[in-house]
């Protein structure tokens, strides 16, 4: 019954905006090599089509008949669906940034801005969300993929019963393709070997170019075209994947219409711009630079953006700035010129970035128009997947890995050795903190809060000129991520299936929102009511016009910080309808309000398997997770290999581990790497250089410790490293406390036997190598570990018989456990 009230009240919407409710369509020749048939589409894949002809004991006697091809209802739209990343509602000139971005502006001028949409606060999560119309714990990512935990919402597995908006499309008879970030493959099955059930050609994307991970070096990144890693960029200076991605893209959308100009197609369009790293080409860098944007520093950017946006009516004329959070930032006035320099350089870096990818994206819209295709193309261009990123520190880094391990550069060394490179290949930059701050104007915080709006809130534009009339129109209604499959499947005319591949699907979660395209509706109440938000233990509920928030207790950069007891969490109140930037904390004067809220939260929070709530940050990063080295302690290669992502690869970290390479060195001493993990940004190799054995720790860019051998002599050679950790382990996290982690130890390089170097190592890495690269074995693919020693792929000129990894990590005795639980209860009764 609610099934069959849904499609009437979408029937009504669509005709209200002048388009006819869709009803499955037969060829007016069924059984001719042009049949087409557009489906109900309840089930999925559409049950085999009956024989039509007639079949006698020789074929002059008998009738051929062909099976009509699956085609999307009459009139049915393409789709252009975009996300940028990590980019707040302050940012661009369309929701009134001082950030140029035409693109968005074209979208907007042409269509609808969406004051009022919301995210998850993070990236994979919102991205699960936007491709399955489902809230982002009932698809299994209740946090990035990367911090997968053995529990339904959060295991980074979307399930068969929650089919994607590209399968959904693709067997209606759509072409469907994904271009850029894949961040809802579990990083435990992002290797070539598969299964590849969840990368996007096994969610119903048939045609994916771009990179598996949070993020990527966008001049040297880990690409894949399909489920095949390319390296397009190799010899060819000047190569971003900003810009290769749009032509990728604007081939695919030609080659589509060269075919059939009558075929439907959507792409889901989504850059690595502008998450960390921050890379513009140099040209974008010099524009931006020019423009002075930033020269007055974050807290007049802020009273800047705020007046912009009540100037084009994105925030309402009563709006109030949430004040600036003195107790954590620093006021841009009391910095050195030092500090402002480096600062502005940073910002001016993002900016570059963000105007950069605003305009790849404005040549695929423009080749949609080039084909005559924008009239019936919706075009949905979302501004980031959660708020501005604040994981760059409180002053920023030239290298976000260091971040990730809780290192911070000082702003004296940024300035001495990065500030011209910043933005560069020899640099993976984030801006510090406040500007994130000030890019979120006119709320309060950023990426990962899921309690405050400056998390949540992306600005958003829709186009489709044929149907939405309302040019330059504003729309208020709250709406969520979850809406965008609910309103695509609207606009096309096709329902949510009840069974995929014979399995039946979870209902959509979402609400259409094509009733806003009509301009009668503009200030009609929201379809959208109750929607809960949680990420990391930080926790909200909105109900019609109220917000319920949990108080921030972690600040997202702060990486490292204890979990917390998220039931201990005080929680505030604000009235939408009358705060619109969450200004106001209400909480005091509605006791009650509050309590219903909070019952609310738990009830929504039952219903969609976001529990157990968990404040911890870093220890899931290291969590064991079902990876093909699961379980094992011990490793062997015979031949090379490369490409086995970090989320598959053994990892050395926090413990103690030996590399033995059974090598052939030939006459002429031979060089070239053995294994390697990580990059430029942090990892290790273990190679030879010209004919002498060379083990090397890449300490996030800032420093290299070298173990080096002797000549090697032409023939067999047994070449090791030994490592001992003098740390207790990972498993100290499980007490609430990092001791045991990022410990030194000492390294000995033996070469048959014979000790050659020993060196002693301070520290270690705690947390994670360069995500974005990879194991390699007999060469080096991406960037090196030290560009001093080589460049380029550096493949072993010698053989290799075989390489051997053994590690043993370290276990907590019962004494240790005892001593570091005792410790653990005596923090939480002081806190």
């Amino acid at each position: 019954m609610k099934r069959f009230f849904i499609m009437i009240v979408a029937a009504f919407s669509l005709a209200a905006l002048g388009v006819s409710p869709v009803r499955a369509q037969k060829s007016e020749h069924p059984g001719s090599p042009n049949a087409t048939i557009s489906i109900q589409g309840e089930e999925l894949p559409a049950p085999p089509q009956k024989f039509g002809g007639v079949i006698k004991d020789t074929a002059p006697q008998s009738k051929p008949y062909w099976p009509a091809r699956i085609v999307p209802p009459k009139g049915a739209p393409n789709v252009l669906l975009i996300m940028t990343d990590d980019s707040g509602y302050g940012v661009p000139s369309t929701f009134g940034g001082v950030i140029p971005t035409p693109a968005l502006d074209r979208i907007a001028q042409n269509g609808l801005r969406y004051t009022n949409f919301n995210s998850t606060a993070l990236c994979s999560p919102t991205r699960a969300a936007l491709i399955t119309g489902r809230n982002h714990h009932s698809v299994g990512f209740g946090v990035i993929a990367e911090q997968a935990t053995g529990y339904p919402g959060y295991d980074s597995f979307i399930t068969k019963d929650n089919a994607t908006i590209g399968r959904i499309l693709k067997d209606h008879g759509y072409r469907t393709s994904w271009f850029g970030k894949d961040h809802n493959t579990p990083a435990f099955q992002a290797s070539q070997n598969g299964p590849f059930d969840q990368w996007p050609i096994g969610m119903g994307f048939e045609y994916f170019y771009g990179f598996v991970g949070g993020d990527a070096n966008q001049w040297e990144p880990n690409l894949f075209r399909n489920t095949t890693q390319i390296y397009p960029f190799e010899g060819k200076e000047g190569w971003n994947l900003t810009t290769a991605m749009a032509e990728d893209a604007i081939d695919y959308i030609n080659r589509i219409n060269a075919l059939d100009p009558e075929q439907p197609f959507f792409v889901y369009y989504v850059p690595g711009g502008t998450h960390a790293p921050h890379h513009p080409t140099p040209e974008w860098i010099e524009k931006i630079s020019k423009m002075h944007l930033f020269d007055k520093g974050w807290n007049t950017l802020r009273k800047q953006i705020f007046e912009n946006q009540k100037k084009l009516g994105v925030i309402p004329a009563d709006a109030k700035l949430t004040p600036w959070p003195d107790d954590l930032l620093k006021k841009w006035d009391t910095l050195t010129d030092d500090e402002k320099k480096m600062f502005i350089r940073q910002a001016d870096v993002f900016a570059a970035y963000v105007a950069y990818t605003d305009h790849e994206i404005g040549r695929v819209i423009q080749a949609v128009e080039d084909l005559g295709k924008l009239d019936n193309t919706l075009i949905i261009y979302i501004n980031g997947d959660n708020g501005t990123s604040s994981e760059g520190t409180l002053v920023g880094t030239p290298n976000e890995v260091a971040m990730f391990n809780g290192v911070t550069v000082p702003v004296e060394d940024q300035l001495k050795l990065f500030y011209d490179a910043w933005g560069s290949e020899e640099t993976y930059p984030h801006m510090a903190v406040p500007w994130a701050w000030a890019f979120d104007t006119p709320f309060p915080w950023t990426k990962q809060i899921a309690s405050h709006i400056g998390g949540v809130r992306q600005g958003m534009t829709i186009s489709w000129p044929k149907t939405i009339k309302d040019k330059g129109g504003i729309r208020n209604q709250f709406h969520h991520v979850i809406d965008i499959v609910p309103t695509i499947l609207e606009a096309t005319g096709i329902e949510s299936p009840q069974t995929v591949d014979g399995i039946p699907q979870s209902p959509i979660e979402g609400v259409s929102m094509t009733y806003t395209f009509d301009a009668k509706n503009a200030n009609a109440p929201s379809a959208h009511k109750t929607q809960y938000f949680e990420m990391f233990g930080d926790r909200a509920i909105y109900h019609d016009g109220w917000l319920a928030s949990t108080k921030v207790m972690r600040p997202p950069w702060d990486i490292a910080a204890p979990a917390k007891d998220p039931m201990s969490f005080p929680w505030e109140l604000y009235d939408l309808s009358k705060d619109w930037t969450q200004f106001k904390d209400v909480a005091a004067e509605h006791p009650e309000k509050v309590k219903q809220m909070q019952a609310l939260f738990m009830e929504e929070a039952h219903k969609y398997q976001v529990l157990p709530l968990d404040t911890s940050i870093t220890p899931r990063l290291i969590a064991p997770r079902p990876s093909l080295t699961a379980g094992r302690n011990v490793f062997t290669w015979t031949r090379p290999l490369t490409g086995t992502p970090n989320g598959d690869a053994p990892s050395l970290l926090n413990a103690s581990y030996t590399f033995k390479a059974e090598v052939e060195i030939p006459n002429d001493g031979g060089e070239g790497m053995l294994i390697t993990q990580g990059g430029r940004f942090g990892g290790y190799g273990f190679y030879v250089l010209k004919g002498k054995p060379v083990f090397l720790w890449n300490l996030v860019d800032l420093k290299r410790v070298r173990w080096e051998g002797p000549q090697l002599a032409p023939g067999k050679h047994v070449l090791e490293f030994d490592f001992k950790y003098d740390g207790m382990g990972a498993g100290t996290l499980a007490f609430n406390n990092f001791s045991g982690v990022g410990r030194g130890g000492t390294g000995v390089l033996k070469v048959d036997g014979k000790a050659v170097d020993t060196q002693t190592m301070e520290h270690s890495l705690p947390f994670i190598l360069q995500w974005d690269e990879s194991l390699d074995i007999g060469s080096d693919t991406l960037t090196g570990v030290n560009d001093a020693d080589y460049q380029g792929l550096f493949p072993f000129t010698g053989k290799i018989e075989k390489i051997t990894l053994s590690i043993d990590r370290p276990k907590l005795s019962p004494e240790e456990e005892k001593k570091l639980a005792n410790a653990q209860h005596a923090k939480s009764s002081s806190d």
